[in-house]
């Protein structure tokens, strides 16, 4: 068995990002100057490391954060199943006090353990299981040892959980910022270990 590592970066910021407006799987943005520069930061810190193979999501913002690893002719494919939730009618909607009131409401229903409620319109988390599962599982049985593999926000905490065993009901520990890293390393037993966390010392210039 190859033994992953797998290096899981969260997209550089959009201007949804820094608007505070709802983005998922139906919002299709680019990285705005900052998350260019997001982008670079982490390329700097971690261009010396051999990837053997990266992954990003079908949406555009995950390729253009690891676009320069791309650009050094690493093997890729993009996997939609690692899409970010969709937010149905929510996405492209500003967080105003009503709009948070609602999105508290429904973390709160997932951290009960209601895990199939969902937006009107939307997924809920264990329709997004469903299909990281099998986005995981082409990572594991795929090419390569040291993989990069960039995504969404909430897709992170759903496919951290998963990885991890973890129940998705408590997904909201996996914290995350803009090109944040988490670091999984697989054990001789093929389960997975948490090296670093939420972790952005390759942005202290930026911060």
């Amino acid at each position: 068995m190859n033994r992953k590592k797998i290096y899981l970066v969260r997209h550089g910021q959009t201007d949804f990002n820094l608007k505070g407006v709802v983005q998922g799987s139906g919002i299709n943005a680019d990285i705005n100057e900052t998350g260019r520069k997001q982008a670079a930061c982490f390329f700097e810190a971690y261009k010396g490391v051999k990837f053997d193979q990266l992954y990003h999501t079908a949406l555009i913002r995950t390729q253009q954060s690891i676009q320069s690893f791309l650009d050094l002719g690493t093997p890729v494919i993009a996997l939609a199943e690692l899409n970010e939730i969709s937010w149905g009618d929510y996405e492209g909607t500003p967080m105003t006090k009503d709009e948070s009131q609602y999105y508290d409401h429904m973390l709160n229903q997932w951290k009960l353990g209601n895990l199939d409620y969902a937006i009107a319109g939307g997924e809920s988390p264990n329709m997004v299981a469903a299909r990281m599962q099998k986005g995981i599982d082409k990572i594991i049985d795929g090419p390569g040892e040291t993989v990069l593999v960039c995504m969404h926000g909430r897709a992170m905490r759903i496919f951290l959980s998963l990885i991890l065993k973890l129940d998705l009901k408590d997904m909201d520990q996996f914290e995350h910022q803009n090109l944040c890293l988490y670091l999984l390393e697989q054990d001789e037993k093929g389960g997975f270990q948490l090296l670093k966390r939420n972790d952005v010392d390759h942005l202290k210039d930026l911060l």
